[in-house]
């Protein structure tokens, strides 16, 4: 009896005797690209505006502040951050309403990395 079973377990097993597992592929997922966004240079809205905007909408310091606003006046532009589409319009859009708010011409602008 007892070789009885040993004979079916061998035919029911694979030929080389060892389980397998099986793995599946996962698709690699691709980041989502990431946009910059970048403060403009103007001769009409005040340098203590344009802190107050890295400030408010960006999470600078208030040294962070003007180092960069200093930048946007020198160099013309510069990035005050890089993030994900929704989040990139999102602040661009709420920077350019504020602006127009308080009557100041400051452009934000943004761009796929």
């Amino acid at each position: 009896m007892l070789q009885n079973v040993i004979m079916m377990a061998d035919k029911d097993s694979d030929d080389d005797g060892d389980i397998g597992v099986k793995l599946e592929t996962r698709p690699k997922t691709k980041r989502p690209p990431l946009y910059k966004v970048m403060i403009l240079n103007d001769d009409f809205t005040p340098m203590e505006f344009v802190v107050m905007v890295l400030e408010r909408f960006f999470g600078m310091n208030h040294a962070q502040s003007v180092e960069l606003m200093l930048t946007v006046h020198q160099k013309g532009l510069a990035v005050v951050g890089v993030f994900s589409h929704e989040i990139a319009e999102t602040k661009v859009a709420m920077v350019m309403d504020f602006a127009a708010r308080h009557q100041h011409p400051l452009q934000c602008t943004m761009e796929k990395e």
